[in-house]
């Protein structure tokens, strides 16, 4: 079987260090595309938007979420990434961070204001395209019944029929049951269908290779013109009473 080579360098004035190359380079390229997005979109725009992408909706999808969410609170408009997203359970924990309501603005000695709960309350776009899969097929849906903002690039992939309790084959296959699925007053939602996008955007292949993603620059280009109608920014602090004039 074969055992991967130590490789050691010795860098100045450090101590030894060694690499184990790694199996798959498929999380290394997905870092890489990610940080990539992030400084593109924070030139282009000015600083003024944020990007995250979600994986899936699972435990690394919910983590990914929050690792990239909470940092970029102070931008003034975001763009959540659902692209390729291979689905889970988490949706409603997502849907949920990104809906609350400003109540009020807090102030502590000495800072600035902040918005009360914590949030983003600027304008967003959801990016979304085929490969958008299962709980990544449903929040692209809850996105747009919260009105949370528009969602750019292809109709979702349409597969929501949930599965638990796969039964294992002898012959080393197994079986997996429909179980439970989405639905309204008129019917089932979603599944055979997916969720269409309120602006279609389909990514040239070509372009895509050159580093070009025409659903990206267009949620920039949407979120830009709607920072122009209405700036989200947290507002200056008001004077302080002088309480000695109040009235008991």
């Amino acid at each position: 079987m074969f055992e991967p080579v130590l490789i050691c360098r010795l860098p100045l004035f450090t101590k030894p260090a060694c690499e184990k190359p790694i199996a798959d380079e498929s999380s290394l390229y997905y870092y890489n595309w990610v940080q990539h997005n992030i400084r593109y979109v924070d030139s282009v725009s000015g600083g003024k938007i944020g990007y995250l992408h979600i994986p899936d909706m699972g435990i690394d999808g919910l983590n990914q979420f929050m690792k990239y969410f909470y940092p970029q609170l102070s931008k003034k408009a975001l763009i959540i990434d659902d692209r390729g997203n291979g689905g889970g359970f988490v949706s409603p924990l997502v849907a949920e961070r990104l809906s609350k309501q400003l109540i009020y603005y807090n102030v502590m000695r000495n800072a600035v204001g902040t918005a009360n709960p914590v949030g983003h309350y600027g304008p967003k776009a959801l990016l979304m395209n085929e490969y958008s899969a299962s709980d990544g097929d449903i929040f692209p849906y809850r996105f747009k019944k919260y009105g949370l903002g528009k969602t750019i690039g292809k109709r979702s992939w349409g597969g929501v029929v949930g599965i638990r309790g796969t039964l294992p084959f002898i012959d080393g296959g197994f079986l997996n049951r429909p179980e439970f699925a989405p639905y309204l007053a008129d019917g089932f939602v979603i599944e055979g269908h997916g969720v269409d996008p309120d602006i279609v955007v389909d990514n040239d292949p070509a372009k895509e290779y050159a580093g070009i993603d025409e659903q990206l620059n267009r949620a920039i280009e949407e979120l830009l013109k709607e920072l122009k109608a209405k700036d989200p920014s947290v507002p200056a602090v008001p004077a302080f009473p002088d309480k000695s004039k109040t009235k008991q």
